[in-house]
């Protein structure tokens, strides 16, 4: 299967994470994981899943919280935000694709901007320049201009901005509902195929 690299920073949306990472994971495929400090402190504040330590200590938490089993826990891998040597830090690196979940408005700004300030603008910034899938799911209301901006200069180059704005015509009914919603998006912008909710058929009979 593929390797997907998911990028954590500082934006409200940590249940959205969370989701993408089990469900790709569950697809088989291979994930990469880089958070920002701002990310690791909104998976603990949103989430209660604490993230400190050794890369081996943080890849055991990941894989306690997404309960995984010994085949699927092989296809993690946690990089550490200053580690510009990473594979994923090179145009070589066999990453198929790459979504920011959340992405901050400042992460958002230097991705736009070209400012490789951590490991995630700079993968995002290889993305950008081997043509390869970047999503960035943006957390923020309401938006300025300059934040829109941003969003513009990257969308003309290809970059798919997915705001984190779950619909309501599936008639979700619990909040995991609701997170599936934009997972299932995300996973569909990567091109991996996925049941996270029906898909829209158009209303049923008693609806119309």
């Amino acid at each position: 299967m593929g390797t997907f690299t998911v990028g954590i920073t500082g934006g409200s949306g940590s249940p959205y994470t969370l989701k993408v990472v089990s469900a790709l994971l569950e697809l088989e495929h291979n994930v990469i994981i880089v958070s920002s400090k701002a990310g690791k402190r909104v998976l603990e504040i949103e989430s209660d899943f604490l993230l400190e330590g050794t890369l081996e200590n943080q890849l055991s938490a990941w894989q306690k919280q997404l309960n995984l089993n010994s085949k699927n826990a092989t296809g993690l891998t946690i990089l550490d935000e200053n580690d510009y040597a990473a594979s994923i830090a090179s145009g070589s690196s066999n990453s198929l694709g790459m979504v920011v979940v959340p992405c901050s408005m400042g992460s958002l700004a230097r991705i736009a901007n070209g400012i490789s300030s951590s490991l995630i603008e700079r993968a995002a910034d290889v993305m950008i320049k081997e043509k390869r899938k970047l999503i960035l799911v943006t957390r923020e209301a309401p938006l300025s201009v300059i934040h829109i901006n941003n969003m513009l200069n990257l969308a003309e180059i290809g970059v798919e901005i997915l705001p984190a704005s779950p619909g309501f015509y599936h008639k979700p009914k619990t909040l995991e509902d609701l997170v599936d919603f934009i997972a299932s998006r995300i996973l569909d912008r990567l091109g991996v195929q996925n049941n996270l909710v029906p898909r829209w058929n158009g209303p049923t009979t008693e609806e119309k």
